[in-house]
């Protein structure tokens, strides 16, 4: 007879033990279908993240670096070094603007200065200051000895692509964003709350002066009028100029020329946008190899945080289902091989039997082999239906234990140009949506992965067992039946 035919046979007749059988290996194969699925939901899930958010690489002044040289300086002239930042080349932030990493960049200078002709938006504890300021002849606005100015430039290339305005904490009301068309022009942003206290609108002029220069000012034409719902931070107000309505969004250019002339044709720092986080080191190593910026005085910082955030808790959701592939498949074949192990042992006799009468090993093995293959096929198949519904219960709860311990906010640095007044901007909370579903359906390619896993399973859990009672002689295995 056909050992395929008494495959066959078997299964059907032995009822209880196929049952059984089919039991343990659909639920084998119904949560490794769930891990698979979960796995590829993850993937997809994390590819729609990164196109969302991408990622930036920060071109700044290496402040450690710097530190250390100065440092190294003092110690051999003898003298108290002044710290002092440094600016970036324009020439050089402009090179990795044609890398194929990027998707955008923004350009970052940043000072202060005074309003020659337009009066700023003050608060009652800025107001006090400025008063005791007067009475004691000391001049209003300074910090650490220095005049700081009464309000805030920020310098960009882009104000859409601005921290500000990219969180919608900032936006166009009249006019027009500032773009790389206005590099070399003297054009500005003002906040709706300054334009109104002033009667300012788009097409009037106003007149800043650099605190520590009056010789310096620039005439800036406002090109927009832009609106902001941040309120800055309790230090903060105590200054004019860290008051959010006094912040004024200029080209890099002029806010360079407001600071004098050993700042022209330079930046405090370069944003990269990166179309996928995935290239960011790529980005790094190849303006490291390739562009002349000087990396022992500056440093490209990579920042994908908001992207971890993100995708974080799915991350920690497709590692752990991952490891119930693994678990489930290994221990799912020890399981299935002690049950197939147990039933082919008191099968000694018919297999004592079948070898006396001229049957070859092989085909008592392919046996075997092929009766748990029928049952792994009615068991892929209950898997197929009901491995959707596990793997969408089984996701829905991991990822929701992960959201309760992930941090719904990150606080990066919101004066991102840096300058001699960034380091005193308050800091903004950026959130960003976590990823609080997964799209967990079963695919074609989660069914043959499967199918192969399965298969595996079967033929160890068959294979195994039978070769030891296999390598024994027909004469003695039918000489120890009672």
């Amino acid at each position: 007879m056909n050992f395929l035919k008494r495959s066959f046979l078997s299964v059907k007749a032995r009822k209880g033990k196929s049952l059984l059988q089919v039991f343990v290996f659909s639920v084998i194969c119904v949560l490794v279908l769930a891990g698979l699925s979960i796995q590829t939901a993850a993937v997809k899930s994390g590819d729609l993240a990164r196109q969302k958010l991408g990622a930036d690489v920060t071109l700044q002044a290496d402040m450690e670096k710097i530190r250390e040289q100065m440092q190294a300086e003092q110690e051999s002239s003898g003298e108290r070094q002044r710290f002092k930042s440094v600016p970036i080349p324009v020439e050089n932030a402009q090179e990795l603007t044609s890398y194929d990493q990027i998707k955008g960049y923004n350009f970052y200078s940043s000072t202060t200065g005074l309003a020659s002709d337009f009066t700023p938006i003050e608060n009652a504890e800025t107001e006090t200051t400025e008063d005791t300021s007067t009475e004691s002849e000391a001049p209003a606005g300074r910090m650490g000895g220095m005049a700081q100015g009464d309000v805030s430039l920020q310098g960009v290339t882009f104000t859409d692509s601005a921290t500000e305005f990219m969180d919608s904490t900032s936006t166009i009301v009249d006019g027009e964003h500032l773009t790389d068309d206005d590099i070399g022009k003297n054009v500005a942003l003002i906040e709706k709350t300054l334009a109104e206290e002033n009667d300012l609108k788009v097409g009037d002029t106003i007149t800043i002066t650099n605190p520590q220069d009056d010789s310096l000012t620039v005439d800036l034409k406002i090109k927009g009028i832009y609106e902001t719902t941040s309120t800055g931070s309790e230090q903060a107000m105590n200054f004019t100029a860290m008051i959010p309505y006094n912040k004024i969004y200029v080209p890099y250019t002029a806010s360079a020329a407001l600071k004098g002339a050993d700042y022209e044709g330079t930046i405090d720092s370069a944003i990269y946008y990166i179309d996928d986080p995935a290239d960011m080191e790529s980005f790094v190593a190849k303006a490291e190899k390739e562009s002349s910026i000087d990396f022992d005085t500056f440093k490209l910082d990579a920042n994908d945080q908001l992207y971890q955030q993100m995708v974080g808790p799915i991350e920690n959701v497709a590692s752990f289902s991952n490891n119930i592939v693994y678990l489930v498949s290994i221990a799912g074949a020890i399981i299935l091989g002690l049950i197939v192990m147990m039933s082919i042992r008191e099968r000694k006799y018919e297999m004592g039997v079948l070898l006396a009468l001229g049957e070859r090993r092989w085909k008592l093995a392919g046996q075997f082999i092929a009766e748990i293959l029928l049952v792994a096929v009615l068991s892929l198949g209950i898997a197929t239906v009901s491995g959707n519904a596990v793997a969408d219960q089984v996701s829905g709860q991991l990822l929701n234990q992960e959201l309760e311990s992930a941090e719904t906010t990150v606080t990066p640095d919101s004066f991102r140009g840096g300058g001699r007044f960034g380091g005193m901007q308050a800091a903004q909370t950026r959130s960003v949506e976590t990823i609080e579903e997964l799209d967990v359906s079963v695919t074609p390619d989660d069914l043959g992965l499967l199918a192969m896993i399965g298969l595996l399973i079967a033929i160890v859990s068959a294979l195994l067992p039978s070769l030891t009672v296999l390598r024994l002689q027909p004469k003695t295995i039918l000489s120890k039946q009672d």
